[in-house]
This record gives C-alpha cells, sequence and structure tokens, in this order.
C-alpha cells in the first residue's frame, strides 16, 4: 500500500496563489498611482497653460505701455503745435472781426432811435439804483458828430463835435453802459464857435477801451 502526502503541495499552491493575489494588489496600487499622476500631470498642465496665456497677454500689454511711452513726446509736441495754430486763428478773426464789431457798436449808439448793446438786466437795476446813469432813449444823436477814432491795442481815442456839454454826457453815458466800451474817460473839452453858421460847439475828446 502506497500513501501519499498531499499537505505540501496544498500549502504550496496557497503559498502560490497569495503571491499572485499579493502581485494583483501591488499592480493595483500601481495602476491607481500612475492613473493619479496622469491626472495630477493634466491639472498642472492646465494650469501652466493658463498662466502662460496671462504671461503673454501681460507681455503684449507691456509692449503696448511701451510703444505709448515712445510716442508720448511726439503726441505732446504735434498737440502744442496744433494748439498754437489754433490759437493764431483766434487771434486772427479776433483781429479782422473785433474793430468791425466795436465800429458797429459805435454806429448804433449814434443812430437816431438806437443805443448801446447793454444787458438788459443791468440796465433795469442802472436805472432803479441810478437813473443819471441810464442814457436817453430820445436824445438826438445828429447833435454830435465823430472827427476821429483811433484803436491801438484795444485802447480807444474818440475826438468830435457836439452841440453842448449834455451831449457829450449823453455819448459817454452810452459807452459806459455799452457791452463793447470800458474804463470811459472824459478828457477836457473846449468850446468853438462855428463860422458858418454862429453857434457855439464844443470840441470833446474822450478815451475807453474796448473788449472783443
Amino acid at each position: 500500500m502506497i500513501r501519499i502526502n498531499l499537505l505540501p503541495q496544498k500549502r504550496r499552491a496557497e503559498t502560490t496563489q497569495d503571491r499572485q493575489i499579493w502581485l494583483l494588489v501591488v499592480l493595483a496600487l500601481f495602476l491607481l498611482e500612475v492613473g493619479g499622476l496622469l491626472v495630477f500631470h493634466g491639472m498642472k498642465a492646465d494650469e501652466l497653460e493658463a498662466q502662460e496665456r496671462r504671461n503673454s497677454e501681460l507681455t503684449t500689454q507691456i509692449d503696448k505701455l511701451k510703444q505709448a511711452v515712445q510716442n508720448h513726446e511726439e503726441v505732446k509736441a504735434k498737440l502744442a503745435s496744433l494748439r498754437a495754430r489754433e490759437d493764431a486763428i483766434a487771434k486772427l478773426q479776433t483781429a479782422r472781426s473785433g474793430p468791425t464789431a466795436v465800429l458797429l457798436e459805435l454806429a448804433r449808439i449814434l443812430t437816431v432811435g438806437r443805443g448801446p448793446t447793454v444787458d438788459p438786466e443791468r440796465l433795469v437795476r442802472e436805472r432803479r439804483e441810478n437813473p443819471l446813469a441810464v442814457y436817453s432813449p430820445g436824445w438826438d444823436a445828429r447833435r454830435l458828430w465823430i472827427t476821429k477814432f483811433a484803436e491801438q491795442s484795444r485802447a480807444v481815442r474818440l475826438e468830435g463835435i457836439a452841440r453842448d456839454g449834455e451831449d457829450v454826457s449823453e455819448i459817454a453815458r452810452r459807452l459806459g453802459l455799452s457791452s463793447f466800451f470800458y474804463d470811459i474817460r472824459l478828457l477836457p473839452a473846449r468850446k468853438l464857435r462855428d463860422s458858418r453858421s454862429g453857434l457855439d460847439l464844443v470840441h470833446f475828446q474822450l478815451e475807453a477801451k474796448v473788449r472783443y
């Protein structure tokens, strides 16, 4: 009779099976680790790409700012040139239209039934506070005529002949109320006799400043 002991073989089989399970566990852990590393790597790659995109945008902005700074002095010079040109044009237009406006205002003052260009509120205030400073609407401007008108650097000098001193005061009041004239100053006047009519007249002079 032959006896066969199978116990050692059973143990060897169990040991082999245990090793296979262990290898499977290690392999699974390895695969999990590899998967985790891949996921981590993907996340970091996305972060790196986003950071590189932001860096590129910042670089573009910096380049634009550098370009703007480089052109700053050139732009300032161009603006200064344009402003100087505009000022020159404005001065030419003022010099051309300003004296004309002053002469037209003087013509209105010396026109029968007309008067100076004056702010209505100022006129009402003058009538209330100082009636003697308000011009007379019924004044006959033909009682006075201008013989000389000169302007230099917006300073005007007028000379003329008037029937009497009240006529001189009237034109002074009108000039003083006008929006075009200010700082009216009457100079010493002198009487004279018209040789043709025999009338006593007044030769007057006044100075004023104009705004235009």
